[in-house]
């Protein structure tokens, strides 16, 4: 038998109303992140697609916080990545590739072949100029072995070798800066350049010498600070999202500005 729905939303799902709002991270499956909740039982959510009306059943136990009702976009968060498949969600199970096992079976090894007979005698000189060779051997590989020590060794008396981590630094930004709070603290960026005009979310890059940062909004007039990048591309800062997630995740997904 069917539970009983509930005769109101539940949180956080009673602050949104009729208002639309996404999912973090988004649902796997599903390109439109955009949802309505509908109704509710004592343990899922009923959640339509603002696009393409694919409904769907969320436990609520997979359900986790919503963001200010003041910020550009009303985002819930998801305490697990979840996946669209059969017709419901499910814990997306990342695919790990297995070795093969290791054969333990004897192996078989035919017949040894017999050494055939040697003949060790040497006479006196024979042996006289083997131990020379082996004596010269011996001097030539101890003296290019010198003149490896001194040549690293007077290298590194005059230089040290230093190692530069990844910066993590603090920029000062926080999720509710816009574009102008940006420039106050930082200034003029060297580019700025957005990612596209298309979908539910805008990303803009700001870049800097030696960060580009990153704003997100549902418009182009809405965006704010969600992190920052270095020049190779690695998250050097990121602010935490609605449900206990940080955004860290969604800038490694984005492409370099």
């Amino acid at each position: 038998m069917s539970e009983a729905p509930l005769p109101t939303l539940p949180p956080p799902f009673d602050e949104t109303g009729d208002r639309a709002f996404s999912f973090y991270p988004p649902i796997l499956g599903i390109e439109h992140n955009e949802w309505r909740a509908q109704q509710a039982t004592w343990s899922e959510i009923l959640v339509v697609n603002t696009k393409n009306e694919v409904s769907l059943w969320v436990p609520r136990r997979y359900i986790g916080d919503l963001s200010r009702v003041d910020e550009p976009v009303m985002i819930v968060g998801l305490k697990k990545e979840l996946e669209h498949k059969a017709g419901g969600v499910w814990p997306h199970e990342k695919r790990v590739l297995s070795m093969p096992p290791v054969s333990t079976a004897p192996v078989v090894a035919g017949p040894e072949p017999v050494p055939a007979p040697m003949n060790l005698r040497m006479d006196s000189g024979a042996e006289s100029r083997i131990g020379r060779m082996i004596l010269v051997s011996l001097v030539v590989a101890v003296g290019v072995l010198a003149l490896v020590v001194a040549f690293y060794r007077g290298r590194t008396s005059g230089e040290q070798v230093e190692f530069h981590g990844v910066m993590q630094s603090n920029l000062g930004l926080s999720g509710q800066d816009d574009y102008f709070a940006v420039v106050r603290k930082l200034g003029q960026p060297e580019q700025d350049r957005w990612r596209s005009d298309q979908g539910e979310l805008q990303f803009r890059g700001l870049k800097y010498p030696t960060v580009t940062v990153i704003l997100m909004g549902s418009d182009r007039k809405n965006a704010r600070y969600i992190g920052s990048v270095n020049r190779e591309g690695l998250v050097v800062d990121s602010v935490d999202m609605p449900g206990g997630v940080n955004a860290a995740a969604m800038i490694r997904r984005l492409p370099k500005f």
